[in-house]
């Protein structure tokens, strides 16, 4: 069964919802992982692309998402900021290149950044660009409309982020505040104006296992490209605190799963994969995953770019 369905895949054809689930039921997980590694090589070949990110606006957010350390319902311990210093913002891009990551992303708190942040936060992609004219810049803001989206890919942006967090089934479950209809809209907006999308979510929130293969199948469906995978890092004083973590087995089945139902995307391993071994590490790198966020995430410390590197080059990949 798993070899007729890697097959289907191989040759361009695409997975029946009825099939992707039915990859839940395999009981040699080796196999499974083995395949969808297949799978990433064929269309992908060795090519990993790393990115970073810097937060740029933290705390005080509105919205009331579960997961998230930087909503105002909650009471968590992170640094609070409005945007960041131009001066501060421009510093901490030079030192990322310098690793050798070329693709960058602004991150804000918020529901929204708009008007007068919004022009602070053009000017900060501006001034970046000054530096590395080469660099492929990325932004995740909120739930921005066409207009605003525009004045991004204007200042540089090629890239707009927007994760659709969990499954359409579960979604509502985590936060009441916007929807998931609200996220579809910015992604189809960015998508319109020309820009790519990154575009993925969270697992280990309480979802089940057929509704991470749900987020899966609704991503192949906006025909998203870049995928970030992020594993729950509880977060004191969030609903999600005390969250029962997921299994190696649970995040590597995942990974694979998207991988057969999204065969050409980079699959990005993102925040909380501080929390898995080097083991389960290498072998989401041998399986699915062949991209990643490096380097620290927004409330959480990441991993560091030279063992990132090792790791990548190890498990066969090749980093521009």
């Amino acid at each position: 069964m798993i070899e007729e369905l890697k097959d289907k895949v191989l040759s361009g054809g695409h997975l029946s919802e009825e099939e992707a689930y039915s990859l839940l039921k395999m009981t040699d997980k080796e196999a499974l992982y083995k395949a969808s590694g297949e799978i990433t090589r064929f269309f992908c070949k060795n090519k990993f692309d790393m990115c970073s990110i810097i937060n740029a606006r933290s705390g005080k957010c509105p919205e009331d998402c579960k997961w998230c350390a930087q909503s105002s319902h909650y009471k968590t311990r992170i640094e609070i900021y409005d945007i960041i210093d131009p001066k501060e913002c421009k510093e901490q891009a030079i030192q990322i290149f310098k690793k050798g990551v070329n693709h960058l992303g602004l991150v804000t708190s918020g529901r929204k950044v708009q008007g007068k942040s919004l022009t602070k936060i053009c000017n900060l992609y501006r001034s970046i660009n000054e530096n590395n004219i080469n660099a492929s810049l990325c932004a995740s803001l909120g739930l921005l409309d066409r207009d605003e989206l525009s004045l991004l890919k204007e200042a540089g942006v090629k890239r707009y982020h927007c994760n659709l967090e969990t499954a359409p089934s579960y979604f509502a479950s985590l936060c009441s505040t916007h929807t998931q209809e609200e996220k579809i809209k910015t992604i189809h907006a960015a998508q319109e104006i020309g820009m790519d999308v990154c575009s993925g979510g969270i697992i280990g929130m309480g979802e089940s296992a057929e509704q991470r293969v749900e987020l899966a199948i609704t991503l192949n469906r906006l025909n998203i490209r870049s995928i970030p995978i992020n594993i729950l890092h509880p977060i004191p004083g969030t609903p999600l605190a005390e969250a029962t973590p997921l299994s190696s087995e649970e995040i590597l089945t995942t990974i694979a799963i998207f991988r057969f139902v999204n065969p050409k995307a980079f699959l990005r391993l993102a925040g909380g994969r501080a929390q898995l071994s080097q083991n389960t590490l290498e072998k989401a790198l041998r399986s699915g995953i062949n991209s990643a966020i490096v380097g620290d995430m927004l409330t959480t410390v990441g991993s560091k770019v030279e063992e990132d590197k090792k790791l990548i080059t190890h498990c066969g990949y090749s980093i521009d």
